[in-house]
């Protein structure tokens, strides 16, 4: 199939770059800067669910702008891969716009202007990286991320949000700014052309297998947001934001679009072919397969709510990595769709932390006890995106890893569905107490008047609750796109 040349891509960007002018210039008028934000991410939706028909049936949309170098354009290009990250992060910006009003109003937060300029724009970025049709506009937008999302961590302004941040942005564009742009400048000079090749665009090339495996490495380590270990530092440390960050940072865009970047490295720079010709599937599999497992343990051993969940967060990650880097079609379909069943629990889970902190005060599990009878919508959310999260039927996580263990059977690695059932069983180590806490514990003193549902709050966690176990039952969606990855 042709691809069909169309401005949409362009179009789905522009929405949210405009919403965050927009947000700027209404400084002044509250009620109607805080409407821009939902109108935005309804607009964009719209438009990224628009390409969804032709991307479904295997075709692509093409916006080519203008040339930086020979082989060089800042360009755009729907596919499958793309379409998948685009589609979770345009449907969860609805959610998080509405649940980021109610949560910054109820605590009369200051800087709303900047956070809700900041948190649009960041979503342009984040769907500018998923239509982009090669690595120079992916890394293009990956930094624009990263200083878009820069205010949003310190925006406390405290000593602890300026630690936090720092320490955020020295990962981020330390990383970018130098083993991500060596493995740039060298596929440049292997391929002459840094666009993204079905197959791989480094596949074929006359080049040693040594300086191809420095050149892989340079790009896993280079997008640090994907947070393997040991680049994940910057992700706990980056908790200090409000919790619509979080959410942001750990359910929507940032890491998404780390793993996001690390799938195109594997896919469409260096091919499955080549990945399984140098050997470093498997290398990588060993390594986030680490990831996985020490990121879990630290889970375990966190009072911190976020800062749990933020260690999920690490762990998870690594599995959509492991489903590619298997090299089977059945991993590299759950890794890719594990894109879209994290984003959706995850996003749940931070709402629900946001929600218990609006509420009530508190961060510390041991200080939840009793607080799901206080918070039954918030705690029942919170249970079910727990489930996900650990992989129970029919829950979204439950799909994407039952992909990953046939996967790793159809590879003949029994070793790493070893790994994906210790991990499960270590997601409900750390999150199961939660929900038995929160429900069964001993109350505390507060009177139940004092802690209550905040509507807008809840309202959107209870949706994207909804969201987790729909695409468990209905995963008909993501599975189409990630399939016509793999093909």
């Amino acid at each position: 199939m042709d691809p069909v040349i169309s401005i949409r891509p362009l179009l789905a960007v522009a929405v949210a770059g405009l919403a965050a002018l927009a947000v700027l210039v209404l400084n002044n008028r509250e009620k109607l800067r805080d409407l821009v934000s939902p109108l935005a991410a309804i607009a964009m939706f719209a438009i990224v669910a628009s390409m969804a028909p032709t991307v479904l049936a295997g075709g692509t949309f093409d916006l080519r702008l203008f040339e930086i170098l020979p082989g060089i354009d800042f360009a755009f290009r729907v596919d499958a891969l793309g379409m998948v990250f685009a589609t979770v992060s345009s449907l969860l910006w609805i959610v998080a716009a509405i649940y980021s009003i109610g949560y910054m109003r109820h605590l009369n937060e200051h800087a709303q202007t900047r956070f809700f300029a900041c948190f649009a724009a960041s979503l342009a970025a984040a769907v500018g990286g998923a239509f982009a049709a090669n690595l120079f506009t992916l890394v293009i937008f990956y930094e624009v991320l990263s200083l878009v999302t820069y205010p949003l961590v310190y925006h406390h302004e405290d000593e602890e949000g300026w630690t936090g941040s720092r320490k955020y942005l020295v990962y981020l564009m330390g990383a970018s700014k130098s083993v991500l742009l060596a493995a740039l400048a060298l596929t440049y000079h292997l391929a002459g052309s840094l666009d993204f090749v079905p197959g791989g665009l480094l596949a074929g090339v006359d080049a040693s297998p040594a300086l191809l495996t420095v050149v892989y490495f340079c790009y896993l380590f280079g997008f640090a947001k994907a947070a393997v270990m040991p680049m994940h530092a910057w992700l706990p440390a980056a908790m200090v934001a409000p919790t619509p960050v979080s959410a942001l940072l750990h359910a929507v865009a940032v890491v998404k679009m780390g793993v996001f970047c690390v799938l195109r490295v594997v896919f469409h720079v260096f091919g499955t072919g080549l990945v399984d010709g140098l050997g470093l599937g498997i290398a990588t599999a060993y390594l986030v397969s680490f990831t996985i497992l020490m990121a879990s343990i630290y889970a375990l051993t966190r009072d911190d709510l976020k800062a749990r969940l933020a260690y999920s967060t690490v762990s998870q990650l690594s599995y959509i990595v492991l489903g590619a880097v298997l090299l089977s079609p059945v991993a590299m379909v759950g890794g890719i769709i594990h894109i879209a069943a994290h984003a959706f629990s995850k996003i749940t889970l931070f709402f629900c932390a946001g929600s218990i902190y609006c509420a009530s005060g508190k961060r510390n599990i041991s200080d939840m006890a009793g607080i799901g009878r206080r918070l039954p919508w918030t705690m029942g959310a919170f249970f079910v995106a727990s489930l996900s999260m650990i992989g129970v039927p029919p829950t979204a996580g439950f799909v994407s890893k039952w992909y990953l263990a046939l996967g790793s059977v159809e590879a003949g690695e029994i070793a790493f569905l070893v790994v994906l059932l210790v991990s499960s069983v270590l997601n409900a180590a750390y999150f199961l107490p939660v929900s038995y806490v929160a429900f069964f514990g001993t109350e505390t003193q507060e009177s139940p008047a004092t802690v209550r549902e905040i509507p807008m709050v809840t309202i959107p966690l209870v949706a994207t609750a909804i969201l987790s176990v729909s695409m468990g039952i209905f995963p008909g969606y993501f599975l189409t796109l990630a399939e016509g990855v793999v093909r």
